[in-house]
């Protein structure tokens, strides 16, 4: 996770519990003076409408004050939906046994892109297996990965 990820992440986090939700993960896609903000939030219960609007007008308010992105940026909130990326090892663990899509930082055995199986969680080890092969790939290794519904 980039650090200003991690910043936004740990300046939102409590204003979105406090709504009664949680935040399944952050997004910061930068492309030159423009960014994009895509925040993930869930519940139990399920993500209503409404509660985006609560989490966007909340959050955008917090941002106005503490300013963590350089430059215009654009805030989208929305639940996961059912291929939903994942972004920490709890994420990954809960998902044990599903397909995902898988994207690499660097390439291993000269790809980047993996379509496979959960196999195991250990540690920060997520174990793949593709097309009969197993990988252990390390989280800080993945730059994005989502489940295949």
């Amino acid at each position: 996770m980039n650090s200003s990820v991690t910043l936004i992440t740990e300046l939102i986090d409590t204003t979105i519990q406090a709504l009664g939700l949680d935040l399944w993960g952050v997004e910061l896609l930068q492309q030159g003076k423009y960014s994009l903000l895509r925040i993930y939030i869930e519940r139990e219960e399920g993500v209503m409408i409404e509660d985006c609007e609560k989490v966007s007008r909340q959050v955008s308010a917090l941002m106005d004050v503490e300013d963590p992105i350089a430059g215009e940026y654009t805030l989208e909130v929305s639940s996961p939906g059912l291929d939903r990326p994942l972004f920490r090892i709890e994420h990954y663990s809960q998902y044990v046994g599903s397909e995902v899509d898988l994207k690499l930082r660097r390439p291993l055995d000269g790809r980047r892109k993996f379509k496979g199986q959960i196999i195991k969680v250990s540690g920060g080890i997520v174990g793949l297996l593709v097309e009969g092969f197993e990988y252990d790939l390390e989280l800080s290794d993945i730059e994005k990965a989502s489940i295949v519904f």
